[in-house]
């Protein structure tokens, strides 16, 4: 019976721990940690064929950079809405 009651008291103690267990903030994928490419700037002596040229890239450029942003933003409220359900 006392080898018994010794069995169950190692168990229990055993299975307790001390060590406060935390979950980390995810890291964030190197896609949305890129650094958005500069515009182009135009030249003094351009045509209006290289000032429409520039201009679709630099609206382009724009454009890919505010996506990847929104992207950024939406993962980040995401994770943080998961790490607080977590806590």
């Amino acid at each position: 019976m006392k080898l018994f009651i010794i069995l169950i008291l190692l168990g229990v103690t055993g299975c307790s721990t001390t060590v406060p267990v935390t979950q980390k903030f995810p890291k964030a994928p190197d896609t949305l940690l890129q650094q958005c490419s500069p515009l182009k700037e135009l030249q003094q002596d351009a045509s209006l064929i290289d000032l429409t040229k520039v201009v679709v890239e630099n609206y382009t450029k724009y454009y890919q950079c505010s996506a990847m942003v929104e992207g950024w933003q939406d993962w980040h409220r995401r994770q943080e809405q998961i790490y607080k359900e977590l806590k």
